[in-house]
């Protein structure tokens, strides 16, 4: 455990902080950053509470590759440092990814706002800039999420509305050795995917370029795990300058409940966006080939929820966001369970009980039925 001394900041009525003065130095803490499990359980408890009183609270996540290392340590010194000055003494600083991430619980904010989270962000950033480096201030990543409200920040400015906490890692170390196992197959199997389906790659290249005007792969920023966005392949399969409403239109009635045709889910009935080849290789699921390579940088796994878009996430409930505590799939249980229902609740549920049921041997129950899925060609 990691002790630190830090200097007392005061809350004040107008929501902005005040460094107590140097004169006062006697009045130093010792600053513990607590175990993992113990930060989680106390982030699982304030986000229960607010969600009872109302009353806001901050999560501030700091990344960094590795603070294990030599170099890292010193870092996390500067770094602990650093926050220990500009946090208040009822804060609590602990590991939310041991080794990788340190972690921020500002509570009892009161009634805040975007221009708060503002304050408070470049308070912070502001603070660890001035004991490191610029090379090392660079290749850290900072987080700002303020609960219960949608308000997100990250170092560089940009707006980050689907970050979200992982408050389950009850699961984790159950199950820690079959995940590393997961991913040591994911590697194996995508590996063996890559150079069996190569042939294949160059026809379906050359017939997607051939039919159609326009890039032979689909890019596209996904959700992955934890609200970590990723680029997501896929061969092309619709025509190029669409209009992304028709499908943000279309999920947005998906979750409400609205629809009552017979589609997939996330899945538009005669999309006129779609190519003759496009089709073919829907249907056939060829499509989801180029994930492989997902996979193979670890950003997906082969079976797993399928990643959603960000304007997606953005009108989750809280109850929907479980999806993201695990690594995103090519195949998973919804597509060999209900791949034809279009019930959002269905949708999420078989994903949940994946998430909650999840084993090696789950796994291979639904790679063997994706097989069939494939074979019969009911992909849409």
């Amino acid at each position: 455990m990691a002790i630190h001394k830090s200097a007392l900041l005061t809350w004040e009525s107008d929501s902005s902080y005040e460094k107590t003065p140097d004169s006062a130095l006697d009045s130093l803490l010792d600053v513990a950053v607590i175990p993992e499990a113990s930060f989680i359980r106390m982030l699982r408890l304030e986000r229960r509470r607010t969600e009872r009183s109302g009353r806001q609270f901050m999560l501030v996540l700091i990344s960094y590759e590795d603070f294990q290392t030599n170099a890292g340590c010193i870092l996390l010194d500067h770094v602990v440092t650093a926050v220990s000055r500009v946090t208040r003494e009822t804060d609590i600083l602990g590991w939310y990814q041991n080794g990788a991430t340190l972690g921020i619980l500002m509570t009892e904010l009161g009634q805040t706002n975007a221009m708060t989270v503002d304050t408070i962000s470049k308070k912070i950033s502001m603070a660890v800039q001035q004991v490191v480096s610029p090379e090392r201030f660079r290749e850290l990543s900072f987080q700002f999420r303020l609960f219960p409200q949608e308000i997100d920040k990250s170092s560089n400015g940009d707006d980050n509305h689907i970050h979200y906490p992982d408050l389950s890692r009850r699961h984790r170390s159950k199950h820690s050795s079959g995940h590393i196992l997961k991913r040591g197959l994911d590697i194996a199997g995508s590996l063996f995917a890559l150079t069996l389906f190569m042939p294949l790659f160059l026809v379906l290249a050359i017939l997607v370029k051939l039919t159609s005007r326009g890039p032979i792969l689909f890019c596209q920023k996904r959700v992955g795990r934890y609200g970590k966005e990723f680029n997501f392949y896929k061969f092309r399969t619709m025509y190029t300058g669409n209009d992304p409403r028709i499908h943000q239109e279309y999920v947005t009635k998906l979750i409400a409940g609205d629809l009552n045709e017979s589609s997939g889910v996330y899945k538009i009935v005669n999309d006129p966006r779609i190519t003759p080849v496009g089709r073919f290789l829907r249907k056939s699921s060829l499509d989801e080939l180029p994930q492989f390579f997902n996979v193979l940088i670890g950003e997906m796994s082969i079976v797993g929820p399928r990643p959603p878009l960000a304007s997606e996430v953005k009108k989750y409930e809280l109850s929907h966001l479980r999806r993201l505590d695990v690594t995103p799939g090519i195949t998973g249980l919804w597509q060999v369970e209900a791949r034809q229902d279009p019930s959002f609740d269905n949708y999420i549920s078989l994903d949940t009980a994946y998430i909650e049921n999840w084993s090696l041997l789950l796994d291979l129950k639904i790679l063997l039925r994706t097989f069939g899925v494939v074979i019969r060609g009911t992909g849409t």
